[in-house]
């Protein structure tokens, strides 16, 4: 990367705008964008994300900017070397904004001032000793200054080549922490087997005790592979398999997986659940006597109760009006339990909770499908069947007991 688009970033990520430091360096946002993501693929993570045409910097930019505020301060020094003490703040962002050395070349100074020789540095860095003059030369061109002498036994730096030294030394040094730190999290990435799910009613969920035993029996098998989990909605699980993020991905929706390994885990079908003190008997008089709080539409539970309620209601609340969407099952499940809301769940979802709401079924039977899709890796295709394994286990074990609670509640009838 340049120094400039490495200032650039940086005031992206204190300042949480691209417009702002577009205007701040007068350059263009363009300009300010690819800086954030030329430093996002040098590191080899995920530094922001646009939410609601807003950019917002993620936890992990907060250590990325520490590590950055050492190559900030060189740059100030740099700038003090090339004589513009006196030069204005503004003028003074504008030139770090548009430094054209790249790190490469400043670890190729130092390479040449600790051999004392360009034949020896050219050697040691495989390259031509016509190129690398010539990056030491432009180098000398930007900052206006000689760095070396060019004596009979060698190159020997001056006293601003000194200076100059310690300046790219302290860049370089910052820089590869930060890029040490990306090389050890992409061999950690690489060793594991990421894997994402739809977001768990909670901890007895199918989904939460399906991945648990996974984990548990694939771990005991001593793989090489290590495991991460995590979860989102079907939206972003198709994004994050699509980008690579992850590598398995199980969705409440078979959409948008025609380009994927993808298998049915289970099927299902659609149910209202109810708050458990309600007497209401049909989805008609549900709706009408409760709030109602769905899934959001991200997900493909949220995306079909959608579909539902526009197809078959009349009343303006069953039509997207008066509907809360939620992207947090847990926080669903509490407003049906606790606060007299209404919502829908698959069927498979709803039986490990029949202790907290009541589940009613829907007038007209509405099938739904969960599928697990993964990526080319041997582990992925191996955790795909371990996890279609565990779910059919889990819901049967579910189901046997859902049976034994109805048997028990009639002989106590």
């Amino acid at each position: 990367m340049h120094l400039g688009a490495l200032f650039i970033a940086g005031h992206v990520l204190s300042s949480g705008s691209v417009r702002e430091t577009a205007r701040r360096f007068q350059l263009s946002p363009s300009t300010a964008s690819t800086a954030i993501r030329q430093l996002e693929t040098e590191l080899a993570m995920k530094l922001t994300e646009r939410s609601s045409g807003e950019l917002a910097t993620l936890l992990a930019s907060d250590r990325v900017q520490e590590g950055l505020e050492p190559i900030t301060a060189a740059i100030g020094q740099l700038h003090q070397l090339v004589g513009h003490e006196s030069a204005t703040a503004g003028a003074y962002e504008s030139w770090a904004s548009r430094i054209p050395v790249k790190v490469v070349a400043i670890e190729r100074f130092l390479e040449v001032a600790d051999q004392g020789s360009i034949n020896r540095a050219a050697r040691r860095l495989r390259l031509g000793q016509p190129q690398l003059s010539l990056q030491l030369a432009n180098l000398e061109k930007f900052l206006g200054r000689r760095l070396f002498e060019r004596q009979a036994q060698g190159s020997v730096l001056t006293e601003e080549g000194r200076h100059a030294y310690q300046i790219f030394m302290a860049i370089s040094q910052a820089w590869n922490d930060l890029k040490s730190a990306a090389d050890e999290r992409y061999r950690r990435t690489a060793r594991s087997l990421r894997i994402g799910s739809i977001i768990p009613t909670g901890s007895e969920s199918w989904v939460a005790r399906c991945l648990g035993l996974l984990v548990s029996e694939w771990n005991a098998h001593r793989s090489n592979n290590a495991i991460s989990l995590v979860s989102m909605t079907a939206d972003d699980l198709r994004e994050a398999l699509k980008s690579g993020r992850i590598d398995v991905a199980i969705l409440d929706s078979v959409f948008g997986l025609e380009h994927f390994r993808h298998r049915e885990l289970l099927q299902t079908d659609m149910v209202v659940i109810a708050p458990p003190q309600s007497t209401q008997t049909s989805v008609a008089e549900l709706v009408a006597a409760h709030a109602i709080c769905t899934p959001s539409p991200r997900t493909g539970l949220g995306h079909a109760a959608m579909a539902f309620s526009d197809q078959r209601a009349s009343d303006r609340r069953l039509r997207s009006r008066d509907i809360t969407a939620a992207d947090s099952l847990p926080v669903i499940v509490d407003l049906v339990a606790n606060h007299g809301y209404v919502s829908f769940l698959g069927r498979v979802s709803a039986m490990p909770i029949a202790d907290k709401v009541r589940i009613v079924d829907l007038d007209e039977r509405l099938p739904m499908s969960y599928h697990v899709a993964f990526n080319h890796r041997k582990a992925a295709a191996d955790a795909c069947e371990m996890i279609i394994a565990a779910a059919a286990r889990m819901t049967s074990e579910t189901a046997a007991h859902i049976t034994r609670q109805a048997d028990g509640a009639r002989e106590t009838a």
